[in-house]
């Protein structure tokens, strides 16, 4: 039973104790794996990045140190496996960081994140855990709101509390 529908999409993620936001608006595919389980999958805009030129190894007043901002070509691709007891979102693209979590209500799930290539150890994932505190799924027969509040921590430090909200409009 593989059926899937283009939809518009909201995507926000934001800490309720840091200052971090974003919100990403696309389209995205959802596909109907069985009655309540769905893959949605959509590109986001790629993350500007900046490069830093360092002066030569004599200190040099004169000249100012020298930034280069540019945007990655290729589209950040985010997939979501969605049921109404777990989800896992994973996001890969353009050689900028990639992520999976792992959601799943009174669980401890496992986040890891893969840093760019020219870091120090490129194959090595940072791995986090994060407590799903509340997980709500509505809509039917498709999804429409999905809502994730969790912590993430470090071993026995928490590194903040978040909330992932998705909407797909029908």
């Amino acid at each position: 039973m593989l059926t899937h529908h283009r939809k518009p999409v909201c995507l926000s993620h934001i800490s309720t104790d840091l200052p971090f936001w974003s919100v990403v608006e696309t389209a995205g595919t959802l596909y109907q794996k069985d009655t309540d389980r769905f893959h949605l999958l959509l590109t986001a805009p790629p993350l500007i990045t900046c490069e830093v030129a360092f002066p030569n190894q004599i200190e040099d007043t004169a000249t100012p140190h020298k930034t280069k901002a540019y945007t990655p070509t290729s589209p950040r691709v985010l997939w979501l496996e969605i049921s109404p007891y777990r989800i896992i979102m994973t996001m890969q693209g353009n050689e900028q960081v990639s992520y999976r979590h792992f959601w799943e209500q009174g669980v401890y799930g496992v986040s890891r994140y893969w840093l760019p290539t020219e870091s120090i150890q490129p194959h090595d994932p940072i791995r986090l855990r994060n407590f799903t505190k509340n997980l709500t799924l509505s809509g039917s027969p498709l999804p429409e709101h999905l809502r994730i509040e969790y912590e993430l921590w470090a071993e026995n430090v928490q590194l903040g509390h978040y909330i992932l909200n998705l909407e797909i409009k029908h």
